[in-house]
């Protein structure tokens, strides 16, 4: 009996495919695509966006105001939702397309699962070219859509309708495989979305996808326990694997039980609880002086999660003992590999469970003293209190409103951050009491990222505060789905940190010799013909309020705490303009990071800074 048909179009049957698609991961399952967010063209707005106004099934369709936003709000949904469920998204051809790209890097660098449908170049070639079209001479089958292969995990062209069956199954693949997930791209041209295909039913069938724990292998935990039991000092690196991983209990029972103090990545922050007695806080570029000065002297680095970026090495020179080794459990075979290390493939919850079950049975213990663990910690916490305390004479110190706000708002909120000088004091800083309520875009760093990823925190956590802790910079760049917090009615709280321009890259700039260029938001100067005239006065509030957000600005540490509390009465997404003095972060505490400076300079301070950035880098580890 031949098998039952029905005749779709192709984007039709696509919504109608994503509608039936479930993971299940410990025994519960989950809806897996929740719907789609997108901005129609003349690349969509016929085929898919036809498809998604008669025959969207159960899929919510969200109305972005920037691709490349409502890619960030995507990404940010899944990783809130610890990847167990995603958005798709839709844009016409060109530069609709096009300003996807960077948001789905940013995806792809995070191993966060988003699933992009820009539209395409007609197949047929008939209309060529048509409006917004890219035309490579030399090669016609290339179109604004192949970007996309840089910054995607999957990418595929279906250019006919019969081809999505396949194409769609392999995304599924990707997306939902903790070890591979990132940005898949199915270009859609635009005529293909529209035509039609006798599609079998079996197509459409309800699909469950098994996200299956890996556990490590017998033999790869043995000789991690010969390993761990070689070394005296090792320090654990908690990644943000931890917390998709679900670990944070197998991380603190592995801790206690051989008295391993744990450091953690921006991703990985929030595992544990900033009281625990083990937890030193941030590695790296933006750590804690308790994990860094820990770091220095490990003779064994166990990294649980992480992919080791150059924030989380300090360029590879944080690890400084003569004999130090690497120990990587990890999901992703590529991350585990990383520094030599000695690399454990496996999902983090069973390999820490494997692992201290064998350690046990050695009777393991590290070698830290007494007390040596909780001096570096007391000392730390006293340098929070400090840093949190700090007045300034010529205005609101970022670290102290960033202690107003640490210490008034709930402990279950959420907030969302991504870049600038802001993340490198919260990595430091911020005490985060419960997991998956420290936020931050750390992988890819991108500018803009944070309102966008607010909003879709939002959506993941209804029942949650959720808070976009931005700079002036970043929220100038990106900052469209707040309209779209409020057209959804998913309120927000944007705490916007004016310090007058770019000033994390400014600060940088002027530690490696220069006087400081092209940085803060300055009118031009007739003097010098440059940006060095007087600060721009913008007002955040009222442009919030144009929006139709609610929106308050504080000066004072009391006007911080008052405005806090407001914005948590109002019932709609709000803005608290924060003006801050600029440079009042934090910085130092035995870190280092690796940047280029240069060789040849008119500037004496410039080769200065080049001279010593060259006496660092010699015996820094190249592998």
């Amino acid at each position: 009996m031949a098998e039952g048909k029905i005749r779709l179009t192709m984007a039709q049957a696509l919504l109608r495919y994503l509608d039936c698609q479930y993971v299940s991961a410990d025994g519960r399952e989950t809806k897996f695509v929740k719907g789609v967010m997108g901005i129609f063209g003349h690349g969509n707005v016929t085929g898919i966006g036809e498809a998604l106004e008669r025959s969207a099934g159960e899929l919510t369709f969200v109305q972005g105001k920037n691709e490349q936003g409502m890619v960030h709000a995507a990404t940010a949904f899944a990783k809130q939702s610890n990847r167990m469920q995603i958005f798709a998204c839709t844009s016409s051809i060109g530069p609709g397309a096009l300003n996807m790209v960077t948001a789905a890097a940013t995806a792809t660098v995070n191993r966060l699962p988003v699933l992009l449908l820009p539209g395409d170049n007609f197949a047929s070639r008939q209309p060529d070219p048509v409006l917004q079209q890219l035309e490579v001479a030399g090669d016609y089958t290339i179109s604004a859509n192949d970007p996309f292969k840089a910054v995607s995990k999957y990418w595929d062209r279906i250019e006919r309708p019969e081809q999505l069956i396949a194409a769609a199954s392999r995304a599924m693949r990707v997306l939902t495989d903790p070890a591979e997930t990132g940005a898949v791209t199915l270009c859609l041209p635009q005529d293909v979305q529209a035509e039609a295909y006798d599609y079998p039913l079996s197509f459409f069938e309800r699909q469950v996808h098994y996200v299956d724990r890996r556990p490590p292998s017998p033999d790869a935990i043995q000789r991690a326990a010969e390993l761990v039991r070689t070394k005296n000092r090792p320090l654990l690196i908690s990644g943000g694997g931890v917390l998709y991983a679900s670990a944070a209990e197998q991380l603190a029972a592995f801790a206690e039980a051989f008295g391993i103090p744990v450091a953690e990545t921006q991703a990985g922050k929030g595992a544990l609880p900033w009281k625990h007695p083990l937890n030193v806080g941030a590695v790296g570029v933006t750590g804690t002086l308790a994990a860094n000065l820990l770091a220095k002297e490990a003779d064994l680095i166990i990294g649980v999660g992480t992919r080791y970026s150059d924030f989380t090495t300090s360029s590879k020179s944080a690890f400084a003992h003569p004999e130090v080794r690497f120990l990587n459990l990890n999901i992703n075979g590529f991350d585990a590999a990383k520094l030599g290390a000695e690399a454990i493939p496996c999902d983090a919850r069973e390999g820490l469970s494997a692992l201290t079950e064998a350690l046990l049975a050695s009777g393991y213990r590290s070698g830290y003293g007494t007390t040596e663990i909780a001096g570096h910690k007391k000392r730390w916490n006293g340098e929070v209190d400090r840093m949190y305390a700090l007045e300034h004479e010529a205005g609101l110190a970022q670290t102290r409103a960033l202690g107003i706000i640490n210490e008034t708002i709930d402990p279950s909120a959420v907030i969302v951050c991504a870049a600038g000088s802001l993340p490198g004091d919260l990595h430091r800083l911020w005490r985060a009491s419960q997991p998956r309520t420290y936020h931050m875009e750390y992988g890819f760093s991108c500018m803009g990222y944070e309102v966008s990823g607010a909003f879709g925190a939002a959506l993941a956590a209804p029942d949650r505060d959720v808070f976009a802790i931005v700079g002036d910079g970043s929220y100038l760049m990106l900052h469209s789905e707040l309209v779209t917090s409020l057209q959804e009615g998913r309120k927000i709280t944007v705490l916007l940190f004016n310090n007058n321009g770019f000033q994390c890259i400014h600060q940088l700039q002027k530690g490696h010799g220069s006087d400081g260029f092209g940085n803060e938001f300055r009118y031009r100067s007739s003097a010098t013909g440059r940006l060095t005239g007087g600060y721009m006065p913008i007002d955040f509030a009222a442009h919030a309020r144009s929006l139709g957000a609610k929106a308050y600005k504080a000066t004072t540490a009391a006007e911080l705490k008052e405005a806090l509390g407001q914005a948590k009465r109002e019932s709609i997404s709000t803005l608290i303009e924060i003006p801050v003095v600029p440079g009042t972060g934090t910085t130092g505490y035995e870190s280092w990071w690796q940047v280029g400076v240069p060789e040849v300079s008119a500037s004496g301070s410039v080769l200065k800074a080049y001279r010593e950035m060259e006496a660092r880098t010699r015996d820094i580890r190249l592998i």
